[in-house]
């Protein structure tokens, strides 16, 4: 059995609790959303501490592992930056983080806001993964990898574990994908007790083309969702869970993520980012299509550290 498995996320849910927030979910008719079938069960990760699911991975982390008096670095396209820059704030532990210029103003500005130190250069997150990991050697700091770690995995896993406790007769859930933390995390909670279907943007097909491949492999790294999926390639520790458990992925265009942003505003009054509203996207671009009318499909809405969406 992986390493990655319900008991230990359990256990890493158990150690990290008191630090989250237990996010609510919203259910509706997929009509609501202007699509022909299914019900649909909203997981409101944007209302975590900081943001993003990625505060689980990043609480995971800084809770399960013994510390360096360096403290730690991360990198990031955002939102773990953020993540790992609150948890840190939270917890008394020094941060450094390192971000591409793809990055959001909102996310340098809440980075910036909890105390960590700062670095953005670079165009994409691999660029930032390679400051970090030199920052790490020189200074001795432990690395906070943004996917592509155990204490990550775990720490995300626990979504999945507090949305089979809230809506326990799903019968599918779709997972924005950038590096896998994620869908790894949620699809080790279930394994294989439900579907677990893969949404990526077009211009960030990470998973798809690793599935395709037989391994990670370099994929394009680009589109509206840049700054939260889409890393050049998903994580090692990830792959052999997805193999196993995600019976999918879909791709998504960047249009279709744009009318899922506003339609969640319209529905439920939700300020998703581009790569929050992905499984929304893959609704209502017809991506993926609900198995019958009644078909419960779970969706994590993960990612609200943006401006305000004008719609216009």
């Amino acid at each position: 059995m992986t390493a990655v498995d319900p008991p230990r996320i359990q256990a890493a849910y158990d150690v990290i609790r008191p630090r989250l927030r237990v996010t609510p979910i919203v259910e509706l008719d997929a009509a609501d959303l202007g699509v022909a079938a299914g019900r649909l069960v909203l997981k409101l990760e944007g209302l975590q501490h900081a943001g993003a699911f990625k505060t689980r991975g990043a609480f995971a982390n800084l809770m399960l592992r013994t510390l360096p008096r360096a403290g730690v670095v991360a990198a990031s396209g955002g939102n773990h930056g953020v993540a790992v820059a609150y948890a840190a704030m939270r917890l008394g532990v020094r941060a450094k983080v390192f971000l591409p210029t793809v990055s959001s103003p909102a996310k340098i500005e809440r980075i910036r806001g909890y105390g960590a130190d700062l670095v953005v250069g670079g165009e994409l997150y691999a660029d930032a993964l390679a400051a970090s990991e030199a920052w790490a050697a020189r200074q001795g700091a432990a690395p906070v990898h943004a996917f592509d770690q155990l204490e990550t995995l775990l720490g995300q896993g626990t979504v999945g574990l507090e949305l089979a406790q809230q809506a326990p007769d799903l019968d599918a859930v779709l997972v924005p994908v950038g590096g896998g933390g994620l869908i790894g995390g949620i699809a080790a909670w279930y394994a294989g007790r439900i579907r677990i279907v893969g949404v990526e943007p077009e211009a960030a097909p990470t998973l798809s083309r690793a599935l395709e491949a037989g391994r990670p492999v370099d994929a394009e790294a680009g589109g509206i969702a840049a700054d939260s999926l889409a890393p050049r390639r998903v994580g090692e520790l990830m792959f052999p869970i997805a193999r196993r458990f995600v019976e999918r992925v879909v791709l998504v265009s960047d249009a279709a993520i744009r009318r899922a942003q506003r339609a969640l505003w319209d529905a439920v009054r939700v300020v998703a980012e581009p790569g929050a509203a992905a499984g929304v996207a893959a609704l209502l671009e017809g991506a993926y299509t609900p198995a019958r009318r009644d078909e419960r499909i779970g969706i994590v809405i993960s990612g609200a550290n943006t401006t305000a969406v004008d719609f216009r």
